[in-house]
C-alpha cells in the first residue's frame, strides 16, 4: 500500500507560479514511478506528467510542456510539480499517483491521493 497526500494548491492569477507537493508513505517510494494528473469540472482526468523512480526520465503532456516541471526527492518521499506561467485552463483538481511503470494512462496507476485544487483566474 502507498498513501499519498497532496498539498500546495490555491487560487492564483494567470502568469503566477505554484509548487505542488505529494508526500508518500507506505511502500518504498524510491522504487515507485510517480505521476501527476488533473481533472477539471465536467472533464475526464488527464495526464500531466510522470517521472521514473530514479528521476532520470520524465514525460509531460503537450499542454504543460515547458511550463511545468516534475521532480522527486526520494530522501524525503516527496513528489513535486512546479507550475509556472499558469493559465486559466490549468484550473483543476490535481492528483498524484503511484505506479509500477511509466504510463500516461490514469487506469494504470494503482494508488491515488485525494487531490488539491488549483484555480487560476484571468
Amino acid at each position: 500500500q502507498v498513501q499519498l497526500v497532496e498539498s500546495g494548491g490555491g487560487l492564483v492569477q494567470a502568469g503566477d507560479s505554484l509548487r505542488l507537493a505529494c508526500a508518500a508513505s507506505g511502500r518504498t517510494f524510491s522504487n515507485t514511478v510517480m505521476g501527476w494528473f488533473r481533472q477539471a469540472p465536467g472533464k475526464e482526468r488527464e495526464f500531466v506528467a510522470t517521472i521514473s523512480w530514479r528521476g532520470g526520465s520524465t514525460y509531460y503532456a503537450d499542454s504543460v510542456k515547458g511550463r511545468f516541471t516534475i521532480s522527486r526527492d526520494n530522501t524525503k518521499n516527496t513528489l513535486y510539480l512546479q507550475m509556472n506561467s499558469l493559465k486559466p485552463e490549468d484550473t483543476a483538481v490535481y492528483y498524484c499517483a503511484a505506479n509500477r511503470g511509466l504510463s500516461t494512462q490514469p487506469g494504470d496507476y494503482q494508488y491515488w491521493g485525494q487531490g488539491t485544487q488549483v484555480t487560476v483566474s484571468s
